[in-house]
């Protein structure tokens, strides 16, 4: 059971938050997060495949050869325990790609060009160019066909290899990784869907058609709508069964049409009032209501993420893995494997292929100014990303059998995707301690990765003004709050030789409410309001829930309507993030930090103290 926790009072984040008990084994096993834990779980079912096929080969075909039947009276389905996994299973794990690609277009990266542009390219690339390679080593072999063997990376082991050997600061490629492996993932759907389906009859499909209608109107029923989806699906995937089209794709056409929105902050504080009204008097109505105003909060595309990431994380794919890693590792097969030019073929396509066309296309996007990288994605880190977009496992596996038939040439391909896959990782871990050491955190943090830009930045002051103090702070800040004081005097000071920036940094860990408060700012700055609802907000630090946002922009006299319409924008909700990963890739841990004239102040920031660093780092001044 999950359990809110609404923090009335955010804590001082200069007290330590936790006592000096050591951690026990199963906070430690928390600790390590969802992605880690299910890429190590990846790795073991992997491995316990690979003993398996080995010790006992013919109890490991036995096993999953088994098969089992489902039906009434005349009609019925045949299934084996590996079409069961592959066909069955397999269509959840796609279903929750569908759902994560559906979201980054609805509200996350892929909704700007400018973001989008450069993980696009580079995910069309890191198709194209790996399924050349393929098809120019095996050449001759009369397994051309199967190049769609290396053009997928698998999702779930990026992650985790990011997560385990990632470059310090890694949120920058994460997400430039994790949008290029939406694209991947719709290149490989696409081609499972038109290149490996046979026997293709499109009557059911028009069963599939009409459910998938019912699917988009399904979201206006006022209740009951879990039994509704789950009727719906499951006709769906019996139609795409019986249509000859993989069963797996009916996952992703269902998740494309589940509705996503970001939270609406008039429902967030409905479901919060409900809450507290069951906690003053606690009964079964009450409860219901409060679960059911909180849940209705948060869009269907992402309670079902929700839901159904830790049962894929941790049984679907370790079961994928070991109904499908189970390769034979004798002698004769190692040797054959090494000769033969389909092994080489997707050796090449997944090492090779996956780094020239993710690195390459960047690097030639960063050459001729194509996109926004930003602070932290430099071509060293996107070098270790691209290698680990070699990691082809899941998808190669699958397509596997779909595009080879020989029994022998299977074994051969499922060897040379493990190989890959170890090559791909131990290259990128190479990469990315390689760029560590090129990059130590202290130097990464000295200067200020993103420039001043007039066009994006909140700038108080001349844009031509001698003197330039960036700010990175939090609205719910009690030392950003005292900062301010400091930032006027300087400005009395200094006067028109200054220009003020304020950039996002919140500590939402410490401070619930202050990326909220963060992106009802940028609403404003849409506006032309910044610095009049900056001061707002910081002038009545404790109440900065919805309402009292809204009624700020009423005061201010915004156009609410427009206000409330941006709140809840992908690009407010961007614009804070940009800021969010700059100070996380210039490892800012504490807020205020200030930075006068591009360099990290360090100590004290009373007026006196920044208005001498501002002196001393001036251009002029280090001229001198």
């Amino acid at each position: 059971m999950t359990r809110l926790t609404v923090i009335e009072r955010s804590p001082d984040p200069d007290l330590p938050q936790s006592g000096g008990r050591r951690p026990s084994i199963a906070e430690r096993i928390r600790n390590l997060g969802q992605n880690r834990i299910g890429a190590l779980l990846l790795l073991i079912a992997t491995v316990a495949a690979i003993v398996w096929a080995n010790i006992a080969a013919s109890s490991y075909e036995a096993f999953w050869e088994t098969h089992f039947t489902v039906g009434v009276q005349d009609v019925h389905l045949d299934f084996t325990l590996h079409a069961l996994v592959n066909d069955a299973l397999m269509a959840i794990f796609f279903f929750t790609v569908g759902l994560e690609v559906r979201r980054e277009f609805a509200i996350g990266e892929l909704t700007s060009w400018s973001r989008a542009v450069i993980p696009v390219v580079a995910a069309v690339a890191g198709l194209v160019v790996p399924a050349l390679l393929f098809v120019l080593i095996s050449s001759g072999s009369g397994q051309e066909h199967a190049w769609g063997v290396v053009i997928s990376t698998d999702t779930a082991f990026l992650v985790g290899a990011l997560a385990l050997i990632g470059p310090r600061a890694p949120g920058r490629l994460r997400v430039f990784l994790l949008a290029l492996a939406v694209v991947d993932d719709i290149g490989a759907l696409s081609i499972i869907a038109l290149v490996y389906t046979e026997n293709f009859n499109p009557v059911p499909l028009i069963v599939a058609a009409v459910c998938l209608v019912g699917v988009f109107f399904t979201r206006y029923l006022r209740g009951g709508r879990g039994p509704v989806y789950a009727t719906l699906a499951i006709i769906v995937w019996f139609s795409f069964l019986a249509s000859g089209v993989h069963p797996t794709l009916a996952g992703v056409a269902i998740a494309l049409l589940v509705p996503v929105y970001r939270p609406n902050r008039r429902d967030v504080e409905h479901a919060l009032d409900l809450a507290r009204t069951f906690r003053q008097s606690p009964n079964t109505e009450y409860a219901r209501a409060a679960a059911n105003s909180l849940r209705e909060s948060i869009s269907i595309n992402e309670r079902l993420q929700s839901a159904y990431a830790p049962y894929v994380a941790y049984v679907i794919l370790p079961l994928f893995a070991l109904a499908n890693a189970g390769v034979q590792l004798s002698p004769d097969i190692l040797a054959a494997a090494v000769t033969s030019p389909v092994s080489w073929g997707i050796l090449a396509g997944l090492v090779a292929g996956k780094f020239l066309g993710v690195f390459g296309s960047s690097a030639l996007m960063r050459v001729f100014r194509i996109g926004d990288f930003g602070a932290g994605l430099s071509l060293d880190r996107v070098a270790g990303g691209a290698a680990l977009c070699g990691i082809g496992f899941t998808i190669s596996l699958f397509i596997i059998d779909l595009a080879i038939d020989d029994p022998a040439v299977q074994n051969e391909a499922r060897v040379a995707v493990l190989t890959a896959s170890v090559v791909a990782f131990l290259l990128a871990a190479l990469i990315f301690r390689i760029s560590d050491a090129r990059h130590p955190g202290k130097e990464s943090g000295r200067f200020l990765a993103r420039p001043v830009d007039p066009r994006r930045d909140h700038i108080y002051g001349r844009e031509d003004a001698r003197y330039t103090l960036v700010e990175y702070g939090d609205f719910q800040c009690g030392f950003c709050l005292k900062a301010t004081g400091s930032v006027e005097e300087v400005r009395r000071e200094i006067g028109d030789d200054l220009r003020y920036v304020w950039r996002h940094a919140p500590l939402s860990h410490y401070h619930p409410n202050a990326q909220a408060a963060a992106e009802a700012s940028e609403a404003a700055a849409l506006q032309g309001r910044f610095f009049d609802f900056e001061r707002s907000l910081f002038a009545d630090q404790e109440h900065q829930l919805p309402s009292d946002i809204v009624r700020r922009a009423q005061e201010l006299g915004l156009d609410v309507e427009r206000f409330e319409a941006d709140l809840n924008s992908a690009e407010v909700a961007a614009r804070v993030r940009d800021d969010m990963l700059d100070a996380e890739a210039m490892d800012i841990t504490a807020v205020p930090t200030f930075f006068v004239n591009g360099r990290r102040h360090v100590g004290p920031f009373d007026a006196q103290s920044l208005i001498r660093a501002l002196e001393a780092t001036a251009p002029d001044a280090r001229t001198r």
